[in-house]
């Protein structure tokens, strides 16, 4: 593991950690963690994974002002649940998501992993997006990519990345009590 690949796994559990406890400094740190694993991907030639933490990028603004600026009274979200139908909206735009970026990278790019890669990046935007909502469901989410991003970064011996998807997933766990027994849960 590369001391850059450690800077970058350390800023993620911090991040994480952060986001579980419902601090806004959350973003701004996974801010410089996605920069950080943006060039580590595009060195190993994982361009999903690369578009995925530009996205990331993005949605570390979007996180930090729904937290700190969004609603009426501009003082940020409360965790809220989604409706059944939005979660199947968002999965099935997840899955489109996948079968897009898979061709593409399959076809434009000399990406090793091209199908996974999309697949993973598809589902993590939605999952990241609905975490920026402070939706309890980015959690469950959350769970099941993690798992997967364990073995797809073990595979490729990107161990250190593997731990923290597996460290990811038991603070999503927790998260996901976190959140749940947050008071302010809305419907």
């Amino acid at each position: 593991m590369s001391g850059l690949e450690l800077f970058a796994a350390a800023l993620g559990v911090i991040a994480v950690w952060l986001t579980v406890k419902q601090n806004p400094w959350c973003w701004p740190i996974g801010l410089v963690m996605v920069l950080l694993y943006s060039w580590i991907f595009f060195g190993l030639k994982l361009y999903s994974g690369m578009l995925l933490q530009v996205f990331f990028a993005l949605l570390q603004v979007y996180g930090w002002w729904q937290w700190t600026r969004a609603g009426e009274q501009h003082e940020g979200r409360v965790v809220t649940r989604l409706r059944s139908l939005h979660v199947g909206l968002g999965l099935v735009i997840g899955a489109v998501g996948s079968l897009a970026l898979g061709a593409s990278m399959a076809h434009w790019t000399d990406s090793q992993f091209p199908w996974q890669d999309a697949a993973l990046t598809a589902f993590s935007l939605v999952a990241q997006v609905w975490m920026a909502q402070k939706r309890l469901q980015c959690w469950a989410l959350w769970c099941v990519i993690d798992v997967l991003y364990i073995g797809f970064f073990a595979y490729q011996d990107l161990y250190g990345t593997a731990g923290l998807y597996a460290l990811f997933a038991i603070i999503a766990i927790q998260g996901w009590r976190d959140w749940h027994r947050d008071p302010a849960l809305r419907t």
